[in-house]
């Protein structure tokens, strides 16, 4: 009997573990739902479609814009309210950095900071850091808007599956 209960009980977790791996991440579709996925402590994935992005070099815009696709983890977050630190509007920003061995400037660390406005704006400033003394090597930034599904905008944030 104690066997067949232990069968059952290993059964059950793995039919729990493929239901909980077959869930679809979740659109996030607006400032609203993102802040309150992180504020409620879900898994959030940033997903970058460059392309469907404004590039921008040392201030200028450029017609230039790399066909790349970038994602990170929301890890660490702030959120900052309209005027909590003279802003006009609240803001959530959250930022990665690795190393990476690029074609062009070698070894660099790759620091990638996102911005996300309530007016669901967002801007991701991009630059390449030379290792130990942080002398920046690229410096460009890509300005979006949240992707709600339907303005094929290039900045998707998805919510990973329910019950997480």
């Amino acid at each position: 009997m104690k066997r067949s209960f232990g069968f059952a009980a290993a059964a059950l977790v793995l039919m729990a573990g493929s239901v909980s791996a077959s869930v679809k991440p979740a659109l996030l579709k607006n400032f609203g739902e993102l802040r309150a996925a992180l504020e409620e402590g879900r898994r959030v994935r940033a997903v970058f479609q460059y392309k469907r992005m404004e590039l921008f070099i040392e201030g200028k815009k450029s017609p230039d814009v790399p066909d790349a696709v970038g994602g990170m983890d929301v890890g660490a977050f702030e959120y900052f309210a309209a005027g909590a630190v003279g802003n006009p509007e609240g803001f959530l920003s959250f930022s990665h950095l690795q190393i990476i061995k690029h074609p062009k400037y070698g070894t660099v660390q790759n620091y990638v900071k996102v911005s996300v406005f309530e007016s669901g704006r967002v801007r991701i400033l991009a630059q390449y850091l030379a290792p130990g003394t942080f002398e920046v090597k690229m410096d460009e930034y890509f300005d979006s808007a949240i992707n709600d599904g339907l303005n094929q905008a290039g900045a998707s944030f998805f919510r990973e599956g329910e019950g997480l």
